[in-house]
């Protein structure tokens, strides 16, 4: 599980940007999919839809999946569903003088959105169709701003924890799984890690990254690549262009076994694997991850005009409010 070294350049206009690595599984970046929309061959999600995915995201999630028979899906339980929210990085790529997740997007921090989608809307969801929200929310945030979110930790007694992030993602993940694994136990059988900048993943791309999880073990959400991928080894000539119609750019939430990621992270350490997220693990491992068809919309803020990119978004979606968390005095 090496990422290669060559480089990818990505022609394409608008939210299109630069690949650093052609590595398999790399959060925002492309991962190749079999024709059954499975990394492991699982009948899904169909890579030929590349073609029609140019069409506006709305029709791709908008509303809860139909079956092939035409039923609804059923409602999705989270009472097993633990989340791992990463608010712990540092935002270099902004030009800003504190990181992405704190910078206001429509009145509310950029985290705080996610935050709400996790303990407020998501619950509400749920609840609303005779299931259960999901029992923790873990937040992996640097020490030093702990203090600031401390009320909103005590307005959600044992609903949301702290855990401290390590130098890569990767550890971030662990801590906040074994963190996860810890407070709740064995009440939680999944793991959903998300990265808090990514504030425009929906209730129903949740729910539906949940739903292939449990079907498969481990779901991951993605959308066919709509981009012109060029391989280079040297940065400045075109090597070859890599077929598009198999490649995927994978989203967050990730969702998988706790009992899996765990068994994954112990290989890790032993094996020296370099993985660049979560599924990558899974992959690794020779087992299945689902690809889960979800929205262009779940845009990763990385530079000052993603902010620009996602306000526009979230001026069109009106009937989606940001609550405060914590209570007004």
């Amino acid at each position: 599980m090496t990422p290669s070294s060559s480089l990818l350049v990505v022609l394409a206009c608008g939210l299109a940007a630069a690949v650093e690595s052609f590595a398999p599984g790399g959060v925002g970046g492309v991962v190749a999919s079999s024709p059954g929309g499975c990394f492991g061959l699982v009948p899904s999600v169909r890579a030929a839809t590349v073609a029609a995915s140019s069409s506006s995201s709305s029709s791709s999630s908008s509303s809860l999946r139909m079956s092939e028979d035409g039923a609804s899906s059923p409602a999705v339980d989270f009472s097993d569903v633990g989340f791992v929210l990463l608010a712990g990085g540092t935002g270099s790529r902004m030009k800003a003088n504190m990181p992405k997740q704190f910078m206001t997007l429509k009145g509310r921090p950029v985290l705080h959105h996610s935050l709400d989608l996790f303990l407020e809307r998501l619950p509400e969801y749920a609840e609303g169709r005779g299931v259960s929200g999901p029992p923790l929310v873990v937040l992996v945030m640097d020490p030093k701003y702990q203090p600031e979110y401390q009320p909103i930790i005590d307005n959600y007694p044992d609903r949301l924890a702290f855990a401290n992030p390590g130098e890569e993602r990767q550890g971030s993940v662990e801590n906040g799984l074994n963190k996860l694994a810890e407070l709740a136990g064995d009440k939680c059988a999944y793991v959903a890690v998300h990265d808090s900048a990514r504030p425009l993943v929906t209730v129903e791309e949740v729910c539906d990254v949940v739903r292939d999880a449990k079907e498969c073990g481990a779901a991951v959400l993605g959308v066919p690549c709509k981009a012109t991928i060029k391989e280079s080894d040297d940065g400045e000539t075109v090597l070859r262009t890599i077929p598009r119609a198999r490649l995927w750019e994978v989203h967050t939430p990730q969702v998988i076994k706790i009992s899996t990621l765990l068994k994954g992270f112990e290989r890790v350490a032993e094996e020296g694997w370099e993985v660049t997220d979560d599924v990558s693990i899974v992959e690794a491992m020779g087992e299945k991850v689902k690809l889960t068809r979800g929205e262009y919309t779940n845009l990763k803020i990385t530079t000052p005009e993603d902010m620009d990119v996602a306000s526009a978004i979230l001026e069109d979606r009106k009937d989606v409010k940001v609550t405060e968390l914590v209570d007004e005095a």
